[in-house]
């Protein structure tokens, strides 16, 4: 399931201030380009005095986020969220919400697609790790191998464990979730990270011999 093109669904328990539990909303076609994912990240949030607060995000697509902050920023002013896997955004408040405000996400086609990424992680996510349970781990005997990152950037690392369906490494290096890597030979994704580094999800569930000619 990948996040865009799709339109944006409402999060339940997310209302308008003044809206009463009771209203019945009118029925409006949905102009929003994107779905919105339920997520729990973390971070700050900059208003444009320069004040940061803490935020946690309900809920996010590429085009935009809906927030819990203590701030309370006006419908159209500018902010900038600094969050978890994500970085820097910058973006305008399109409304307020009940403890928060939605906002409409300024940002580049790569920084989207980084977007995007990140959420379609977090709506197969479940899946993802039931399928690395599935197989079998080992401890491989060329323990140390090259990652290639995104942006082209070579990395050693070291494979603390290895499956059919994906690996585990120690490195200091920690793309963000949903990136696209090349652990040696192979092809994955970024699912997760851990005290010494990051799992991988590959893109292919890959055969015994594949394995032992990059892992030994």
């Amino acid at each position: 399931m990948t996040i865009s093109n799709m339109t944006d669904a409402t999060v339940p328990g997310v209302r308008l201030r003044g809206e009463r539990q009771g209203d019945r909303p009118k029925i409006v076609p949905d102009r929003r380009r994107y779905k919105r994912v339920v997520v729990s990240l973390n971070g700050r949030i900059m208003t444009e005095d320069k004040r940061e607060f803490p935020c946690q995000v309900l809920n996010m697509s590429p085009g935009g986020m809906a927030l819990r902050a203590s701030a309370s920023p006006r419908p159209g002013e500018r902010v900038v969220a600094y969050l978890d896997n994500l970085g820097r955004l910058e973006g305008t408040v399109a409304r307020t919400i009940e403890g928060g405000f939605a906002v409409e996400i300024k940002a580049s086609t790569q920084k989207r697609e980084r977007i995007a990424n990140l959420l379609t992680w977090y709506t197969n996510r479940d899946y993802l790790d039931g399928e690395e349970r599935q197989h079998e781990r080992f401890e491989p005997r060329i323990a140390a191998q090259k990652l290639i990152l995104p942006n082209s950037d070579v990395h050693d690392c070291r494979v603390l464990d290895v499956s059919l369906s994906g690996a585990s490494v120690a490195t200091r290096v920690k793309p963000p979730l949903g990136s696209v890597v090349v652990l040696g030979r192979l092809r994955g994704s970024v699912v997760r990270y851990h005290d010494e580094g990051f799992a991988i999800q590959f893109a292919e569930l890959q055969d015994p011999d594949s394995l032992a000619w990059t892992f030994g």
